[in-house]
């Protein structure tokens, strides 16, 4: 039987140093969206016809909606992580990654292109988190008992490599 047609997905990982760095791009990105749709962003706001500022406003919606979920998925995989939460319950239903709604490309063009810019980078990374929440979803292989104790290790020294 030959499989080369078939394309080759490496499995992800889910990995304290990959949570850590989600979580700390999912914060900036938060404290990017707040500091734009909140101040920034007014004067692109006011310069909008009244249906694309109906636009700008649920684009917002949704930008913060993505990361809300994203953060918290993330903090999720932390407790499995640090073993607060089981790892079976870690999986179940309204643990996992919540639905965040998709941009219209139509009303994406009429925005100013900062928001536009945080937008995408929101869809992007929603997309990202996305695929490693359905990845987990897979049987996990045993972890070797040196890659757990380096892990152990790992955690209790604050995220340093050991």
């Amino acid at each position: 039987m030959d499989d080369s047609n078939e394309e080759f997905q490496p499995e992800a990982r889910i990995t304290p140093r990959l949570i850590d760095s989600f979580y700390t791009e999912a914060m900036l990105l938060a404290d990017e969206a707040r500091s734009y749709f909140d101040d920034a962003g007014r004067a692109d706001r006011n310069t909008l016809d009244p249906m694309a500022r109906v636009g700008f406003a649920c684009e917002s919606l949704k930008v913060t909606t993505r990361i809300m979920h994203i953060v918290a998925w993330l903090l999720t995989q932390r407790a499995i992580e640090s073993g607060e939460i089981p790892q079976r319950e870690g999986h179940r239903t309204d643990r996992r990654l919540g639905n965040a709604q998709d941009t219209d490309p139509i009303v994406l063009a009429t925005l100013p292109p900062a928001a536009q810019r945080l937008i995408n980078s929101s869809s992007d990374l929603y997309a990202r988190v996305k695929r490693l929440d359905e990845g987990g979803l897979e049987a996990e292989a045993p972890q070797s008992p040196a890659r757990a104790l380096m892990g152990r290790l790992e955690r209790g020294l604050g995220g340093q490599s050991v």
